[in-house]
């Protein structure tokens, strides 16, 4: 992700990863589009960023759970031809059974987590196709692998992302864009305030600060990482994984029920 007078686009850009990762495009010579819901933050981190490296920075307040307002990034997307990178950070969390969850909080976390992310990406992509050229990062989660009595809803929402990205990265292999999948593990940021559980109740060594998380996952991507586990030190974990989905999913093409059904 080198750059000369090219744009990033970050999304959730306000506080913790979203404005690491303006901060680092930025010092990549990188101009800025940063979208979040809220304005005082948003200036001064464009201020900041914009003293600090010298690019221009532009802020779309917007709540990427409303209709208009995801639309107006979307227009960005599909119609400013210097956008070359696109960071689909934007996400909430809300950690609870989904018994005891109300339809609100379901409703929020798939349009943000999963609606918001798809959208963006399909403004994007047929622009970044037609200059042979683009960067869609969507960050996920662990929990697309992984999902707990009280993540039905979150880690369904990044199990989209995951797979949704998979795919993607397959359909654009020729034509230049470049799709990585980020899947980060606890993190310090915002997420948790209003998850439903407290960042003080994690384990302290668990959890990764938003600038190695950053820093780690544009490190994968200068290496040609297509799938980055931050905090994961075994990447053959993922291929035996990766693997072993593979072999699953060919398993399935007998055209007929597993003998150990006993049908007929």
């Amino acid at each position: 992700m080198t750059s000369s007078r090219k744009v990033a686009v970050v999304t959730g850009a306000s506080s913790g990863i979203g404005a690491v990762y303006a901060d680092r495009l930025a010092a990549r010579g990188y101009d800025l589009v940063l979208v979040a819901r809220r304005a005082d933050r948003l200036e001064a981190l464009a201020a900041k960023v914009s003293a600090a490296h010298g690019v221009k920075v532009e802020s779309i307040v917007a709540d990427l759970t409303n209709d208009a307002d995801l639309a107006r990034v979307e227009k960005v997307l599909a119609t400013d031809p210097a956008v070359r990178v696109l960071i689909n950070n934007a996400g909430l969390a809300r950690l609870r059974p989904v018994g005891q969850s109300s339809a609100e909080d379901t409703r929020s976390q798939i349009a943000l987590n999963i609606t918001a992310l798809t959208r963006l990406t399909q403004a994007a992509v047929p622009a970044f196709v037609s200059r042979k050229e683009g960067v869609i990062v969507n960050i996920a989660s662990v929990l697309a692998i992984h999902s707990m009595p009280v993540s039905a809803v979150y880690s369904g929402t990044k199990a989209f992302v995951l797979q949704y990205s998979r795919g993607l990265q397959q359909e654009l292999a020729e034509t230049g864009v470049k799709v990585q999948l980020v899947l980060p593990a606890s993190t310090a940021t915002e997420i948790w305030d209003e998850s439903g559980i407290p960042l003080s109740a994690l384990q302290k060594e668990s959890v990764m600060t938003t600038e190695n998380l950053v820093d780690a996952a544009l490190s994968g991507f200068d290496q040609g990482e297509t799938v980055t586990w931050p905090s994961v030190a075994d990447a053959s974990l993922w291929d035996t994984y990766d693997t072993a989905r593979s072999a699953l999913f060919a398993a399935t093409q007998v055209g007929k029920p597993a003998p150990r059904y006993k049908i007929g």
